[in-house]
């Protein structure tokens, strides 16, 4: 490869990783807004509810202010899981380890698939950028396995020491040849791969048609 292409190639994963950390400052201060602003708003509505509940007579208000309540009680619901989706408050106060295992759960039991989880001491000290960039790697390929992948189980492991964290996540479905290009150029690997790479960690995919799929990241639990 030529200089003016490696200095290119340089260009674009530094690029790459500028946007995916500026995409997740934004929904960093998005979810910040939900849940004060919006969370704020919602409540008083409902405490204002609460008023008119208790002062106002007749069946078919309180018929009609029952609905309105229900009504409210699906707003803040669905606040709390955009909220969620944006930036998990797990993430922020417990740690990777913790918000991992609360979301693969939650998430193969609304699939209808059986979760294993070897979750070992040792990754619980890192720093944010990379504890994040682990959680939407976990994201996006528990998104895959569903998607493609007709599973029937997923494994998830987590270990780490003073200077390292591994993590991997295993399937037994289908599987798919590693080696293709419409897999080696896919945008949801690219991306996964990068968001390793921009915390100083490498990715790996091996898998075999029939067999399923085991991807694994490891990151260095130093970088700041």
């Amino acid at each position: 490869m030529s200089k003016e292409a490696e200095d290119r190639v340089r260009e674009l994963t530094s690029l790459s990783h500028h946007l995916q950390a500026l995409s997740e400052q934004e929904k960093w201060e998005l979810a910040r807004k939900l849940h004060d602003e919006l969370g704020g708003l919602l409540t008083a509505a409902k405490m204002d509810l609460s008023w008119l509940q208790s002062r106002l007579e007749g069946a078919v208000i309180q018929e009609r202010l029952a609905q309105l309540g229900g009504v409210l009680d699906e707003a803040m619901d669905l606040k709390r899981r955009v909220v969620e989706e944006l930036r998990p408050s797990l993430l922020d106060h417990f740690g990777l380890p913790t918000a991992a295992r609360a979301y693969v759960e939650s998430t193969c039991a609304k699939e209808g698939l059986i979760a294993q989880l070897d979750l070992i001491h040792g990754c619980e000290s890192m720093s944010k950028e990379t504890s994040i960039a682990l959680f939407r790697i976990v994201q996006e390929g528990l998104a895959n396995i569903i998607r493609h992948g007709q599973a029937k189980t997923v494994r998830l492991e987590m270990h780490g020491d003073e200077h390292n964290c591994v993590l991997s996540l295993t399937d037994d479905g289908r599987g798919f040849d590693a080696q293709s290009p419409e897999f080696r150029w896919s945008h949801g690997l690219m991306g996964m791969r990068q968001r390793a790479e921009g915390v100083g960690g490498r990715l790996d995919i091996k898998s075999r048609v029939g067999v399923g799929t085991t991807l694994s990241v490891a990151v260095p639990l130093s970088r700041q």
